[in-house]
């Protein structure tokens, strides 16, 4: 009796067992799969950043670098170029009337580099044409200096970061081969620390590259069409002088 329930046991198998390729295997497979991919979308972004190692440290520091640049130079630059469109026929019409005192209160009364530009050549009405003018040109250069300040760093973070992520990589790998070495094992477990560490580097070092490349190309022509302004208004400053 008891070899016909071993043989009966063998012919049948497990009643719980599902066939291969039946269609509970495939649902059962793809019900895996759904879960294994629900686990890796639950990865939050803090689980990334730690498994990204040391080396997000100056990146986050870059980062912040990048964005206070950013958002102070825009607001430097905006602040600047917040001149009337009154202002330079509001100046024409003081020097008309030789009204040199109201001219100068005029461009106190706008703290913008374009009007301390005009005020420097105010000061200077009575001397030489090309003496006023070369003061009025050394002034609107001091005065871009100013807006173009820490812009430029902007352009070595875009260069630093992509490096820096470069660097992460050549880490991680390193991290595979040293897990592989030390287990004699070749696995998900020996080649995912070093993984993570490999792509998010190199994933957040881009990242901040663009953001910084973006913000420096921004900032620059923000810039460009202030130093047209400034220019102009240093052309119709001296067409006025030459006038009266």
């Amino acid at each position: 009796m008891t070899l016909l329930s071993l043989f009966l046991q063998l012919q049948v198998g497990d009643p719980t067992a599902v066939p291969a390729g039946s269609p509970a295997a495939a649902d059962s497979a793809v019900t895996a799969a759904n879960q294994a991919v629900a686990e890796a979308s639950g990865l939050s972004l803090i689980d990334l950043v730690i498994a990204g190692g040391w080396i997000m440290v100056p990146l986050f520091l870059l980062l912040f670098l990048t964005i206070y640049i950013m958002l102070e130079r825009y607001l430097t630059i905006r602040k600047a170029g917040a001149v009337p469109e009154s202002f330079m026929p509001g100046i024409g019409n003081l020097m008309v009337k030789g009204d040199l005192q109201g001219a100068k209160m005029l461009c106190a009364q706008n703290p913008t580099p374009l009007a301390r530009m005009i005020e420097k050549g105010i000061r200077r009405v009575g001397l030489p044409l090309s003496e006023i003018e070369t003061s009025v040109e050394n002034v609107g250069k001091i005065e871009i200096a100013r807006l173009e300040k820490n812009i430029n760093v902007l352009g070595i973070v875009a260069g630093i970061a992509p490096m820096l992520g470069f660097v992460g990589t050549i880490i991680g790998v390193i991290k595979i081969f040293y897990a592989i070495s030390s287990t004699g094992d070749f696995g998900i477990a020996q080649i995912s620390g070093g993984l993570y560490t490999k792509m998010v580097t190199s994933a957040a070092g881009l990242i901040i590259g663009i953001i910084a490349h973006i913000g420096y190309h921004w900032l620059s022509i923000m810039v460009e069409r202030m130093v047209f302004r400034m220019e102009h208004s240093a052309v119709e400053f001296m067409d006025i002088l030459q006038d009266n």
